[in-house]
């Protein structure tokens, strides 16, 4: 079963944060949210808990977590989270991070001189521009909108805001608000980030949803092409989130990746 600890990372940022699996003989896997929360990669946790070393934190202003003023970026994040397994004594990890957690992890492999990471997982990514593939601007669009973009079967996953009680409406627009703070300015990217991928020599494995329109398959086969290992893999019947509509599919393509970099990376597909 998961545990929940407080990490304090630094003096004035605790960083929240479930754990499940032993420390001993299992890969340690860092498991990134995005912008909906750590629901949207609870089931990714859950499938690797019993065969890794899992942790899943809560970024810092979701869910109702602190969110110290100057935590303003990705890339305070990305520092954070190598902190984190610095001070774990944490190695060979594989990250895996859905949407905007795709992005952290991108940002902290271009920033690991501990050289901590084997190994990467984006699912449906932003963080980088591409020329002619847009990201889709999240903030401006309205919720039913937002689903037609984000799913391969809108209908099936469309939650009617007004419809949820106050204090679940109230985490969201909270949620948004964050996010805004983090990543509205520049809108979802670091213009930095693309042109530092080259640089990074673990693996990394895209996987996208085949019907995501908020960031497209075109995106994410440019995204894979910036990385000194990048590969795509394009999940059939899947939006934005292909970790829940097409989970046993996903789940493969990520067990496959964490075998084929277990032990530093450059191991056999």
């Amino acid at each position: 079963m998961p545990t929940d600890h407080i990490s304090q990372v630094y003096a004035d940022l605790r960083i929240s944060l479930s754990e499940a699996g032993s420390e001993t003989g299992r890969r340690p896997v860092l498991v990134l949210h995005g912008g909906g929360g750590p629901a949207t990669i609870a089931g990714i946790a859950q499938h690797l808990a019993p065969t890794a070393y899992t942790l899943v934190p809560v970024h810092p202003g979701w869910d109702g977590t602190l969110r110290p003023e100057w935590l303003t970026g990705v890339d305070d994040l990305a520092l954070a989270y190598l902190h984190l397994l610095q001070d774990r004594g944490l190695e060979d990890v594989l990250v895996v991070g859905s949407s905007l957690g795709g992005w952290i992890a991108a940002e902290m492999a271009v920033r690991d001189a501990g050289q901590r990471i084997s190994g990467l997982v984006l699912v449906d990514a932003v963080g980088v521009q591409v020329e002619g593939e847009p990201i889709a601007d999240y903030f401006a669009l309205e919720p039913r909108a937002a689903f037609e973009l984000s799913w391969h079967e809108p209908e099936r996953y469309y939650v009617d805001p007004a419809a949820l009680p106050a204090d679940q409406l109230a985490v969201r627009q909270a949620n948004m608000a964050t996010m805004r703070v983090l990543a509205g300015d520049p809108y979802m990217h670091d213009p930095k980030l693309l042109r530092r991928l080259g640089r990074v020599r673990q693996p990394a494995l895209l996987v996208w949803g085949e019907s995501d329109r908020i960031v497209t398959p075109a995106f994410g086969a440019a995204y894979a092409r910036a990385f000194g290992d990048g590969r795509l893999e394009v999940v059939p019947k899947a939006g934005h989130l292909p970790q829940i509509e097409q989970p046993e599919v996903t789940f493969g393509l990520i067990d496959k990746h964490l075998r084929r970099t277990g032990g530093g990376g450059g191991g056999q597909p």
